[in-house]
C-alpha cells in the first residue's frame, strides 16, 4: 500500500508508524491491491471545523472525516493472483483531529494512541463505500472495523512491533450506540465550558443517513 502522512497539526504524540501500519493493515484485510494509494493528514481543530462546515454545513470540530476520491475498478478490490490487474488508483484522504480525538480517548479510556487507530481504521473503511446511515449498516460497518482493529493488534504482536498494547476498555472497541453515548458527554462537557459541542461520528436517527450526499464521510 502507498500511504502518505502528513502532520499539520502542530499536536505532540502522534505515532505517525502506527497509523501507516493499521491502515495498510485494514486495505489489506478488505483485499485491496498493493497498489492502493491514500493520504492520512493530521490537522488543528480551527481546520477541521472549517473543513466540517464546508462540507457538511456542521458548527464545531471534528474526530475525522473521509474524503473518497475513485470509484474501485474491475479487479482492484482484490489481490487475489487470477484476477484482473488494474493500475494504481487513489482511494482518498483520511483527515484527523488529534486534539478532539484526545478528548474522545480521555472520555473512553484509552490512549490516544488507540483513538487514532480506531478512526483510521474507521475512515479507510469509509473509502471503500461502507457508511453507518441505517441501523444494519452501521451494525456491519462498526463489527467490521472492531473485528480489524483486534486483527490488527494481534499482528502487531506476532510482528514484534513496539505498538501501545491493545486496551481493554469497555469503549476502546465500541459499538455505535458506545459512540453515541460518548459524543453526548463530550457535547455536555462542551456545552458546560461555553463551547460548540464537538460531533463525533455521527450515528444513524431512525434510519436516516446523517451524512450529506456528498462523497465526504465523516
Amino acid at each position: 500500500m502507498s500511504i502518505e502522512f502528513f502532520n499539520e497539526s502542530g499536536f505532540d504524540g502522534i505515532n505517525e508508524e502506527m497509523l501507516l501500519d493499521v491502515a495498510a493493515f485494514t486495505l489489506a484485510a478488505m483485499d485491496l491491491s498493493p497498489e492502493a494509494e491514500a493520504t492520512i493528514t493530521c490537522v488543528d481543530e480551527d481546520t477541521i471545523a472549517e473543513l466540517h462546515m464546508h462540507w457538511m454545513n456542521l458548527p464545531g470540530p471534528t474526530d475525522v472525516m473521509s474524503f473518497p476520491i475513485d470509484e474501485l475498478t474491475p479487479g482492484f478490490h482484490t489481490t487475489r493472483p487470477d484476477a484482473d490487474m488494474a493500475g494504481p488508483a487513489m482511494l482518498g484522504d483520511i483527515v484527523l483531529c488529534p486534539a478532539f480525538a484526545q478528548k474522545q480517548a480521555d472520555a473512553g479510556g484509552h490512549s490516544l494512541a488507540h483513538e487514532l487507530a480506531l478512526l483510521t481504521t474507521h475512515s479507510c473503511l469509509h473509502l471503500l463505500g461502507y457508511d453507518h446511515g441505517t441501523p444494519a449498516e452501521e451494525k456491519e460497518m462498526f463489527a467490521l472495523q472492531n473485528e480489524i482493529l483486534a486483527d490488527w493488534y494481534d499482528d502487531v504482536q506476532r510482528r514484534g512491533k513496539k505498538f501501545p498494547p491493545k486496551p481493554t476498555g469497555p469503549q476502546a472497541f465500541p459499538s455505535a450506540a458506545d459512540r453515541a453515548d460518548l459524543d453526548e458527554q463530550l457535547a455536555s462537557n462542551a456545552l458546560a465550558d461555553g463551547e460548540i459541542p464537538a460531533i463525533g461520528e455521527p450515528q444513524h436517527n431512525d434510519g436516516e443517513s446523517t451524512t450529506d450526499e456528498s462523497q465526504v464521510e465523516r
